[in-house]
């Protein structure tokens, strides 16, 4: 093996590694400034591409749900595809056939954009917004790039791609004005909204209703007949724990999702296990407090807290009026707060 001296090290060679690779990952990569006016050209031609496939990665995603906001990006990526052409054109005739390999992610301080296309369901607004983004931060980031360039073709090549830049954010606007009319955005939005109910607020509603309510029962049971406030909530912590498993998996595989649009069996689960304990716990950390009187009192008050919020819940999202969504939560909350207190009692 042969290794290299100390009297032979030469700091150029430390500082171009430095330069070339990314110091977290190891993988080699190149300064923007040292693109050749050939491997500039590469990249926009790649960008364009990619940003093609993307766009129609989204149409894709949102084509079910969301069939005009898909026909957007379907003529986003359509665009895309006539500019990419137009720039192939011009590097055929500048450089020949052969096109360099260079991406984004071969390039230090290039653009990284969380991939939001392969995220379901898909955010309808953080799509509508990411095409006008992408083209804003990419012309910018070129413009800076010109601005740092001592080659004078190279800073030219990069202007010029910063104003098609901008001619596709325009484009990304105008395209939204003429396909997405209020009407469409409007039905749109409510679709959005349902599935938001759907896939999150019912799940979530259940588990808090079950978690607030369900374990009243044995905790007040508990106080009662012990008055000892470290058992009680033990009880409690018990109950909840319990409480959140059972929902959590009783929610997941209630269905798929593949035909009730609710989503994901699993973050379903989660979110209503998540909630079913949160509801119970609420109202048994007051019995962490020494006096059993002022811990009884604190967790009367979180009760009352739980069911409204229950209830202004039902209100907002489950088109309940607010005086009958607290009145049945209400009844619920009664009845089983007393069985609980008459058990203990005896």
């Amino acid at each position: 093996m042969k290794y290299i001296c100390a009297r032979e090290f030469q700091p150029a060679l430390l500082i171009n590694i430095l330069f070339a690779s990314d110091s977290w990952t190891g993988r080699i990569m190149k300064r923007f400034i040292d693109l050749s006016e050939q491997e500039v050209l590469a990249l926009a031609i790649s960008n364009e591409e990619e940003d093609c496939r993307i766009y129609l990665n989204i149409a894709e995603g949102l084509r079910q749900q969301y069939p005009s906001s898909a026909k957007l990006f379907e003529e986003m990526a359509a665009e895309e595809t006539r500019h990419r052409a137009m720039l192939y054109d011009l590097y055929r005739a500048k450089f020949g056939e052969f096109l360099p390999l260079v991406r984004r992610q071969d390039v230090r301080g290039f653009i990284k954009h969380r991939p939001i296309w392969l995220v379901r369901p898909l955010g309808l607004e953080e799509v509508r917004k990411y095409a006008a983004n992408t083209e804003y931060e990419t012309a910018r980031f070129y413009r800076k790039a010109a601005e740092q360039s001592r080659d004078v073709s190279v800073r030219e090549l990069l202007v010029r791609l910063a104003d098609a830049e901008d001619k596709h954010e325009d484009l990304a606007e105008k395209l939204g004005e003429r396909v997405l009319t209020e009407d469409v955005r409007a039905r749109e939005d409510e679709t959005a909204r349902r599935m938001f109910v759907l896939q999150y607020v019912q799940p979530g509603l259940a588990g808090l209703m079950d978690g607030s309510v369900s374990t009243l029962a044995p905790l007040f049971a508990a106080a009662f007949a012990t008055h000892n406030t470290w058992e009680t909530f033990l009880v409690g912590l018990a109950a909840s724990v319990g409480a959140g498993i059972s929902m959590g998996f009783a929610e997941a595989l209630s269905d798929d999702g593949s035909l009730t649009g609710r989503g994901a069996p699993v973050l379903r689960g989660a979110i209503c296990g998540l909630m079913t304990f949160l509801g119970g716990i609420g109202h048994t950390l007051p019995y962490l407090i020494p006096n059993f009187s002022v811990a009884t009192v604190a967790s009367f008050v979180v009760v009352a807290i739980e069911l409204a919020a229950i209830s202004y819940v039902r209100y907002r999202y489950m088109d309940t009026p607010f005086l009958a969504a607290a009145f049945q939560v209400g009844v619920g909350g009664v009845l089983v707060f007393a069985a609980g207190i008459l058990i203990g009692s005896s």
